[in-house]
């Protein structure tokens, strides 16, 4: 299990090689080959220990052994030489196994700098591994912490993603184990550990899937973490034999070959199989197949896309639909593959996506498991899907099984912190037990587990796009509104739009007709602006007109909203209007207020890589509620008298500013003659990434300030010795916490709770003098003229910032102390009155949801 302080020393490597060694991959290699050469020493020391011998260190290069480099006073360039010599012969080494030997092949020292090769040695030196598998753990995390190779449309998969296909594939001892574009072997490690889990004495499957479904254990930890280290010693030596040849890698790239290679010894492969192998354009081991494939392939192609060879079934040039046609085919017979795909392999209409989806449709596919966008983050935001291959159950079965996953346990910024909220568990319980039931012959009903649909190949098929959008098919089944659901192609118009041709003036010269497109309407359901254009441009352009009274719907680019048309208005091809054809059947203001449950329906179903969006029969075909004509005007007036009371309450809150009259007999003091002090949050490596902890003490930096006043959500934390050793960066009560970069200028005054948090470092803390308010000072910090004047002095070109000096150079004015007190007792009076106004806004919101709720019923 990997321990905090193994954490904190790969980081501080890492942090040591910034700037020196810019490629995140040269950082990770440049680690991997100080650790291999610090292990082998180990490895050395622990043989004479038990009375045996060296074997890495020895005759001419003995003078290479790490006791040497670690020499008491050794000189900075004589170590930078000898170190660099060692690593650059290190592959010469007769002593060394072969694999070893090809980690230190083309080796070098990219920096010349001795007192940064010091240091980052030094650091190496505190790495003591007695077995191969503690630096597993070790070089696992450095794998983890390696960043996206985006050229090549390389994304690290999460280990938890992993862990979650191989679950569902279930590897077993006896096949044969494949991954095609291996990366560094992710998934290879985690079936290993898979078979192991499954061949360990006292393993009690039942008890480790209510310890993964009910209680949050993730699957790691049911492999790895004491006490439930499972050791595989069920398997005979012959099983762990067939093992070693069974599991398999490829790789298009030498470097993650040699990332692969040290990752399958340090888990106990003394000779993995791992090749440097372009999987799509050579044919050398196309008669190599696999029981079990796992891949998450390259999605990008080159430019003019992949020349492969012949043997494909589909003919295609892109890497996305090459990569699963060879997975397919590369099964054996009962074979069975999981593979994470782009969205394009899901709906694009290309001939080769089509042929692609129809042959997996009718041989191969069984499950299409959708994941929620921010899955790569931080590397990439890709929308992705995993499709489930099983050749064997295929066959036994005429519909695929369509699942959802909303959450991974995981939040989908870019932080991808740890939330409650996780879908996973319960959908590889679900999956399991669909594919069981098609082995079994045996019925699984679906109708009443969330996000789970079973949809037949023939509706698939029935239009020949062979589309693998499981949500498509979830529409009609969504809503259960108690009033009919009626589709709205048929009781309403439907219009879309294009753009005049901006080259052409006489479309745009002198024009009256108001022009709108996506970035026209606002969130809130109004159009906000326009563009003018000539008749001209109307009859010779595909513009078309909205009447007023429609409800134009973003169906691409922005999908999700839609306004009321308050005016005629002519509209690009990113709108639909909606035009009710019977005002007696379906009244506009009231198709209005139920739209944006429509717009939500379309935001899910948008499809597309670049550019997402729904075609207008979609739209067509989307069925919403439709009361009788009189209870739709009840509805109308009840939702447009709450929106009464929030338009006034949110002028108050909207027009509210604090103001303090100033008045000529006070002082103006500059903010540096009040304060005790301005200082600002720890710099260079004072804090490492490995400080941070899920639970601990607060480090507010500029995004923690909202509206006057710090927020926790998505704050970052250290644990309690951290804020010790940096307690000069503790906050106190009554300090006021300004950002002094990104979100400048954003400030707030500490409370008594946040005591003791730290300040980070795009913040600055300003402690007054005791006979000061701090709420005083803060409301003229926070003031119009102060912000300008911060605007109009901060430094730096990308990036602007504030500094000590700015700051203390804001101009106050300081009446007595009682008059400070009593302007902040009537801001502070005057405060509370809008937030009430906020808190009625939050009420009558939530009415007008319920009312919509009402109408729509349970929408999932």
């Amino acid at each position: 299990m990997l321990d905090s302080d193994t954490k904190r020393r790969i980081d501080s490597c890492r942090n040591m090689l910034v700037g020196r060694v810019p490629n995140p991959q040269s950082q990770v290699e440049q680690i991997t080959i100080a650790l291999i050469y610090k292990f082998m020493d180990d490895m050395d020391a622990e043989a004479e220990e038990l009375g045996g011998k060296r074997s890495f260190f020895t005759g001419e290069f003995e003078q290479y052994g790490w006791s040497r480099l670690m020499t008491p006073g050794i000189g900075g360039f004589d170590m930078l030489s000898l170190y660099s010599e060692a690593i650059q012969k290190m592959n010469e080494n007769p002593g060394v196994p072969a694999l070893f030997r090809d980690i230190f092949k083309n080796a070098y020292l990219p920096y010349r700098d001795p007192e940064t090769l010091r240091s980052f040695l030094k650091e190496i030196n505190g790495f003591i591994y007695d077995h191969s598998e503690r630096l597993g753990d070790a070089f696992e995390y450095l794998l983890s912490v390696l960043g996206s190779q985006g050229d090549a449309g390389q994304f690290r998969t999460p280990r938890h993603i992993i862990d979650f296909m191989v679950e569902i594939v279930d590897p077993k001892k006896n096949e044969s184990i494949l991954d095609p574009a291996c990366g560094t072997a992710g998934f290879l490690i985690s079936s290993y550990k898979h078979i192991l889990k499954h061949n360990t004495t006292g393993y009690k499957e039942q008890s480790d899937r209510e310890a993964y479904d009910e209680k949050g254990v993730p699957l790691e930890a049911l492999t790895l973490d004491s006490p439930l280290r499972y050791k595989g010693d069920l398997l005979t030596p012959d099983d762990k034999k067939r093992l070693a040849t069974n599991i398999r890698g490829y790789d298009i790239s030498h470097d993650m070959v040699r990332l692969s290679l040290v990752n399958m010894y340090l888990h106990g492969f003394a000779s993995p199989h791992i090749d440097e192998y372009d999987t799509l354009t050579s044919d050398e081991k196309w008669n190599e197949l696999a029981d079990v494939i796992l891949a998450n392939p390259p999605f990008m192609s080159p430019k003019g896309g992949i020349k492969p060879h012949k043997r494909f079934s589909v003919a295609a040039t892109r890497s996305e639909v090459l990569f699963v046609d060879y997975i397919a085919e590369h099964l054996t017979p009962n074979g069975r593959a999981v593979v994470i795909v782009p969205e394009g392999i899901i709906f694009q209409s290309g001939n080769a996506y089509k042929q692609l989806r129809e042959m997996l449709v009718k041989n191969y596919l069984v499950a299409v498991i959708s994941l929620p966008a921010g899955v790569f983050n931080p590397y990439s935001g890709v929308k992705t899907s995993i499709l489930v291959l099983d050749k064997r159950l295929a066959k036994k079965t005429d519909a695929i099984l369509f699942a959802k996953i909303s959450n991974d346990g995981y939040n989908l910024g870019a932080q991808r912190r740890p939330i409650d909220k996780n879908d996973l568990p319960a959908a590889v319980r679900n999956i399991k037990a669909w594919l069981e039931s098609v082995r079994n012959s045996a019925m699984f009903d679906v109708a009443n587990i969330a996000n789970l649909s079973l949809v037949t190949k023939e509706k698939i098929g029935e239009n020949g796009e062979w589309n693998l959008s499981g949500e498509r098919f979830l529409v009609d089944t969504s809503i259960s509104s108690k009033y009919g659901l009626i589709p709205i192609g048929t009781i309403c118009e439907l219009i879309g739009g294009g753009t005049p041709s901006k080259s052409e003036p006489a479309y745009w010269n002198d024009g009256i007709i108001k022009w709108i497109s996506s970035k026209h309407i606002d969130n809130k359901g109004q159009i906000i602006g326009y563009e003018l254009i000539t008749k001209k441009a109307l009859d010779e352009s595909s513009t078309k007109i909205a009447p007023k009274g429609s409800v134009i719907l973003i169906t691409r680019v922005s999908v999700g909203k839609f306004a009321f048309a308050d005016d005629n208005y002519a509209i690009n091809q990113d709108l639909t209007a909606v035009i009710p054809k019977n005002q007696n059947v379906l009244s506009s203001m009231f198709f209005f207020h139920i739209a944006k449950e429509a717009a939500k329906i379309i935001e899910n179903n948008a499809q597309g890589i670049g550019v997402r969006g729904v075609t207008r029969n979609f739209v067509s075909e989307l069925k919403i509620p439709l009361p009788p004509l009189e209870v739709q005007k009840e509805i109308v007036t009840e939702i447009e008298g709450y929106q009464k009371i929030i338009e006034g309450a949110r002028q108050v809150v909207e027009n509210y500013q604090p103001r303090i009259s100033i008045h000529s007999d006070w002082l103006m003091v500059e903010l540096g003659k009040v304060c005790e002090n301005i200082l600002t949050g720890p710099f260079g490596t004072s804090l490492h990434q490995s400080d941070y902890v899920d639970n601990g003490i607060p480090v507010i930096n500029p995004q923690n300030i909202v509206e006057g006043s710090i927020s926790t959500n998505d704050v970052k934390m250290v644990a309690a010795e951290t804020r010790d050793r940096l307690r000069e960066f503790a906050i106190h009560e009554n300090d006021i916490i300004i950002g002094r970069r990104g979100e400048m200028g954003r400030c707030a005054v500490a409370t008594s709770e946040m005591d003791d948090w730290l300040c980070g470092t795009g913040c600055f803390v300003i402690r007054l003098k005791k006979e000061f308010d701090p709420r005083f000072v803060f409301f003229q910090i926070s003031s119009p003229r102060v912000k300008a004047f911060l605007e109009e002095q901060a430094v730096g070109v990308t990036m602007k910032n504030l500094n000590q000096g700015i700051l203390s150079a804001i101009q106050i004015p300081l009446p007595d102390i009682d008059e400070q007190r009593t302007i902040v007792a009537q801001i502070e009076a005057e405060q509370r009155l809008v937030n009430a106004n906020k808190e009625l806004i939050r009420i009558f919101e939530d009415k007008i949801k319920a009312v919509i709720n009402r109408v729509w019923g349970e929408v999932s």
